[in-house]
Order: C-alpha cells, then sequence, then structure tokens
C-alpha cells in the first residue's frame, strides 16, 4: 500500500456522497443498494487489484453496488498519479470518466502525457478540449478536493474503501467484500459496534446508563430480584478447594482485574512514550493527581470524625472514563494538552487508588500465602528477562498470581497491576524487511494461483505445499508488530470499557433512595463525600498545579486558560466507579449506601459544573503560563509513513 501521512482514522466517511459532484458507477438500486466510496491512486499497483474484485462483485450485485471512486493521487510514490487523475477528471467532463479509469487502471505505468492523448482520441473525446480540462485549474481544483477530504477522513494510503459511510478495514478479498456488502446478521453488528465504540463519548455513555440502570432497578418493585443476584454466592472449584464470593465480590476482584490492567500498560505507555515520557511532563499531573488525592481526604475527615472517619479515601477517586467523555464531547472547546493532562493525571489517580485499596482495604491477612505470590510474581519477572513473548504463559501465571493474592488477603484485583508491570515491551521493529517477508509470502501465493489458471484449473491453495510455509510468515510479520502487551491491551481494553466497568457499575451502584439520612453519621458521610469530590479535588488539583507551575519544577499545557484548566479540576470530581468501590471498602452496606448516593450526587455536580465552565468560550485566549518546550505537555500520535 502506498502510503501518506495521518494522524488519525476516523471510521465514518466525513462527506457523504454528492450524485451531483461524485463519480458513480452502478444503477439508482433500491433500498438494499449498498454504496462504496475508493479512494485511489490510478498508478497504485494495490488499486489495480482491486478492479478485477469490483467487476466481480458488479456482475454479482448489479444496480444494488454503487461504487465511487474518489481521487488520492500519491505523486511522490507514483510519479505521474496527479497527471493521470487530472485526465479522468478531464475525460469526465465529457462524459466518460469511468471509459478513462479503466484505461488507465489497465494500462502499465509509466504513463506519460502522450499516452492520454492517444487514449482520448482511442475513446472518441475531443482532444483539443480534452488538454484545455488537463491543464485547466479547475480539473486541478477539483482533484485537490478529493485530496483534501482523504486528509479529514485520515486516509493513509491508497486503495481506502469506505462501505456505506463506514471505513473498511477488512481483507480485500471477493468473498470478503462480499460479506460486508451483503451485510449479514454478524457483520452488521460488528460495522455497527466499531462505529459506536470509536466515538469518544461512547465508553461513558455505557458506564452512565449502566448506573442509571442500576438505580431505576434498585428503586422499582425489581429490587429484591437485584439484591438476590449480586448478593448470590459464586463458587469456583471444588467443594474443598474452591473460591466462594458473591457476584459483586467477583466483579469487583476478578473483572476489575482488567480494568486494573488497563490501567497499568496506559500508565506505562505514557511514561515511555506519552505524555510522561520526560520528567517535566511526567510530574504535573502526578502532582496534580496526589493533591487531588489529598485535598478531598482532607475537607472529607474535616466533616467527620469518630466511626465514620475511615471513609475518607471515598472521594479521592477519579473515573477516568465519565472524566473524558465529558471533555470529548465539548469537542475542540478543550484544548489537546489540556486532554493529555487530564489522561495522564487520571490514569496516576487510577493507580494510586489501587494502591489505596490494598494498602487501607486488606482482607483477612494470611501471611502463608506470601510465598506464593512470590513466587508467581518472580515467575512473571523470569518470563520478561527470558523474552517469552506468547502471551498465554504470562496469562497462566497470572492467574495463579490472583488466587494467591486473594488467600493473601490482598485485592486480587491488583494482578492487573503487576501484570502490566512484567509484560515484555519490543522494540517498533523498521518496517522494510516485514513488507519484504509479508510481500515474499503473498508473492509465493500468488505464483502459484497464476501458474494454476495458466494451466486451466481451478488453484486450492490450502493444499499446496508453500500454503503453511506463507501462512507461518504472515504470522510472524503480523505478531512482529506488537508487543505482547499491546497485544493485550488490544483485546482488553474493549472488554474493559463496554463489559467490565458497566458490569460492576450495575452492581455497585443500585442504591436505593429509601435511606435514612436523619443520623448525624449518615449526614456526615453524605455531606463529606460531596463536599470531597466537588470542592475537594478540583481545589486539591488547581493548588498542587498553581503550586509545581510557580516553582518552575513543570509548565502547564499550552494554550490552556486558567478557565479551561478549572472547567478540567472539576470535571475530575467525578468519581462513580472506583469510589463506589471504595465505599464498599470502607463501610458496611447501610453506610455504604449512603456513602454511595453522595458518591452519585456529587459526581453528576462535579461534571455540569465542569462542562458549564468548560463550555463557555473565552473572548481571547490568554495561557494560563509561559511554556518552555521542555515543560511542554506533548500529545504524541503515530503517523503513516
Amino acid at each position: 500500500m502506498a502510503h501518506d501521512e495521518s494522524s488519525g482514522a476516523p471510521l465514518r466517511l466525513r462527506r457523504a456522497v454528492d450524485p451531483a459532484r461524485d463519480h458513480i458507477r452502478g444503477g439508482a438500486g433500491g433500498e438494499d443498494a449498498v454504496t462504496v466510496v475508493g479512494y485511489q491512486d490510478f498508478l497504485c499497483p494495490y488499486c489495480r487489484r482491486l478492479k478485477p474484485v469490483f467487476r466481480r462483485l458488479r456482475e454479482t450485485l448489479g444496480d444494488r453496488l454503487n461504487y465511487v471512486f474518489r481521487f488520492f493521487p500519491l505523486e511522490r510514490a507514483n510519479p505521474g498519479a496527479e497527471l493521470a487523475a487530472h485526465a479522468a477528471e478531464a475525460a469526465g467532463r465529457q462524459g466518460q470518466f469511468f471509459e478513462m479509469h479503466d484505461r488507465l487502471f489497465d494500462r502499465e505505468p509509466p504513463i506519460e502525457r502522450t499516452d492520454l492523448v492517444a487514449i482520448a482520441r482511442d475513446l472518441g473525446l475531443d482532444v483539443p478540449r480534452f488538454l484545455r480540462d488537463l491543464d485547466s485549474p479547475e480539473v486541478a481544483r477539483r482533484v485537490a478536493e478529493d485530496v483534501s477530504d482523504a486528509r479529514t477522513n485520515a486516509v493513509t494510503g491508497t486503495p481506502t474503501l469506505f462501505v456505506d459511510g463506514v471505513r473498511y478495514d477488512g481483507a480485500w478479498d471477493y468473498y470478503s467484500m462480499l460479506d460486508a456488502i451483503e451485510r449479514p446478521f454478524a457483520e452488521r453488528v460488528g460495522r455497527s459496534a466499531r462505529v459506536f465504540a470509536s466515538l469518544p463519548t461512547s465508553a461513558g455513555l455505557v458506564l452512565l446508563i449502566a448506573a442509571a440502570l442500576a438505580l431505576v432497578i434498585a428503586n422499582s418493585p425489581l429490587a429484591p430480584f437485584y439484591r438476590s443476584a449480586i448478593d448470590a454466592q459464586i463458587r469456583v472449584g471444588t467443594e474443598s478447594h474452591g473460591i466462594v464470593l458473591t457476584t459483586r465480590d467477583w466483579l469487583a476482584e476478578g473483572l476489575l482485574a482488567f480494568f486494573f490492567l488497563i490501567v497499568g500498560l496506559e500508565l506505562r505507555r505514557e511514561i515511555t512514550s506519552g505524555a510522561l515520557v520526560n520528567r517535566r511532563a511526567a510530574i504535573l499531573p502526578a502532582i496534580a493527581a496526589f493533591g487531588g488525592g489529598v485535598m478531598p481526604a482532607l475537607i472529607y475527615l474535616a466533616i467527620n470524625r469518630g466511626p465514620t472517619h475511615g471513609g475518607w479515601p471515598i472521594p479521592t477517586a477519579t473515573d477516568v472514563a465519565f472524566t473524558l467523555a465529558i471533555l470529548a464531547v465539548l469537542g475542540d472547546r478543550v484544548p489537546v494538552g489540556l486532554r493529555a493532562f487530564v489522561a495522564a493525571l487520571a490514569v496516576v489517580d487510577d493507580l494510586m487508588t489501587i494502591g489505596t485499596i490494598a494498602i487501607v482495604f486488606p482482607s483477612a491477612f494470611a501471611p502463608i500465602y506470601t510465598i506464593a505470590v512470590a513466587i508467581t510474581i518472580a515467575g512473571l519477572v523470569a518470563l520478561n528477562r527470558a523474552r517469552v513473548y506468547a502471551p498465554w504463559p504470562y496469562v497462566l501465571v497470572a492467574i495463579a498470581l490472583w488466587m494467591s493474592l486473594h488467600l493473601l488477603g490482598v485485592d486480587a484485583a491488583l494482578t492487573g497491576v503487576i501484570l502490566a508491570v512484567c509484560l515484555p515491551g519490543r522494540p517498533t521493529p523498521s518496517p522494510a524487511p516485514l513488507v519484504a517477508q509479508a510481500a515474499t509470502a503473498l508473492a509465493a501465493l500468488d505464483h502459484v494461483d497464476k501458474e494454476a489458471r495458466r494451466a486451466g484449473r481451478e488453484a486450492k491453495l490450502e493444499t499446496e505445499p508453500v500454503w503453511d510455509w506463507a501462512l507461518r510468515n504472515l504470522s510472524a510479520t503480523t505478531e512482529r508488530l506488537l508487543s505482547p502487551a499491546e497485544r493485550i491491551e488490544r483485546a482488553i481494553a474493549p472488554w474493559s470499557s463496554f463489559v467490565v466497568l458497566p458490569l460492576f457499575a450495575f452492581a455497585a451502584a443500585g442504591v436505593s433512595f429509601a435511606i435514612d439520612l436523619s443520623s448525624s453519621d449518615a449526614q456526615r458521610v453524605f455531606a463529606g463525600v460531596i463536599a470531597g469530590l466537588v470542592i475537594g479535588k478540583p481545589l486539591g488539583i488547581l493548588a498542587a498545579t498553581a503550586l509545581t507551575a510557580a516553582t518552575g519544577l513543570a509548565a502547564l499545557p499550552e494554550g490552556v486558560t486558567r478557565r479551561q484548566l478549572v472547567g478540567a479540576a472539576c470535571t475530575c470530581g467525578v468519581g462513580d466507579t472506583l469510589a463506589l468501590l471504595l465505599a464498599d471498602r470502607a463501610f458496611s452496606a447501610e453506610a455504604a449506601a449512603v456513602a454511595k448516593l453522595g458518591v452519585l450526587a456529587g459526581s453528576v455536580l462535579a461534571g455540569v459544573l465542569g462542562y458549564i465552565v468548560l463550555r463557555q468560550r473565552a473572548p481571547t485566549t490568554q495561557p494560563a503560563e509561559p511554556l518552555s518546550s521542555p515543560g511542554r505537555a506533548e500529545l504524541h500520535v503515530a503517523a503513516g509513513h
């Protein structure tokens, strides 16, 4: 694939197909017609390979397929690509775009100007008019518009395809594309899920729905069924050697380990290649997270003395999914530097919360299992040192570590953080050898296919001796692109965001509104949690940030106003998921219900307050502090080449 640079890959087509402007091949079709948009280059060898696939699809689907060609000539990769694009557009001005399209794809490069004139003459075009259009600014502008559109869609190479407005990243063979176009049930569900998951607010929305649903059920006639479900005892193992936990505890200790794994991997990535990559960039969100943890605890303790003081950790937690979802909803009102700062702060905050759970709320401690924990951690370290890159050995040892931590009396969800530290990384590979290896394997398969067709028989590649060799090489190249840590993160992150956290929120947020707040203890807990989240969290973050900037330890994010910083600090008071977990750890069921109600109320207030502050645009943008380049919090984005 020929490549150009890009900074992202939105899944939805930014500019809809316009029959008055776009080049469309196909009939009107019916309601079941499918539109395939292709950003292509006439001299790209891979685009040329797709032409017979589209021809076969047209033969199969007829008027149900609308094929839309958009220009994306990569002149540096394919000299003469822009001239060919201009020629097709010039022919289109005489109503013969796809005739020229077919001739250009059929002709082997290079294609000279004289070749274009010969094709135009052969097609019966008005050659003088064709030449005038070929060199006209209008034609050049039309091609440039498609290129600009391609860049807004983060098109990184040719061909890039969109099926019914959704980016298609599946296989390019006939049968795979036919499935994508005919849209069987599984394909429709998968495509819809990918589009939804790509929305920056989707994780926060699912979490909000889960928490709201739990509140509704807990305050409805279904409440007894809800309580019995989350308090049900579930045994894993035999009668004599099993682990018995309630549904709520399995979610908190079992499934949350996956979330903690993602938190650990995100922090590791921020330290190695993200906003925490250098000391000055790392100090600011780390100190801000510390301040955002200390101040809510102090405010809670100022309100709560005596038997309720143990709930001080509850308002210290930030819910990263909700916080980042609020920032995403605000769009360009939130500068990129502020997003990176809040993301790094939230990850550090989560890690602090995990540490709090381990230190402040241990279960019944059984020191005899310390040896088992030490052995399993040593096993993970040994796998790392031995450069074992297959993920399954780490998974097996992690399961043993989870059981050991649980039996030790420490929150077993910490397995995720420990595993994140021990998973091996690998240096980013040079793409050239991998491209050569993959191309060699595919070329061997292509050669066998061509030889079979030349002999007049159908090729059955899976029966050929070269088949297994080619598959091993292709698997090796794809596996080398990702380290085990990256591979596991990519596999687990969607499950963590859209299954683990919503399930936990559903189990933890089901608080009955019929809670007795008449006692002074309940009132103090309720007020302390709300004050900690709404006042303490932003106050601690802002104070720590101001102190850090004043001492010169770090600089504030570039282009961020003081008002934007205040708004972002307020959104960090949304403490839903982990704050609910801390409430269960800190109190008995009755007091925990009061604390959870405070968490939900405080989170709503903090989120609304942060949204209102950030939504207001300042008349002029004044940076909160001047920045020096070493102190700049940077967002590192991979670009294709």
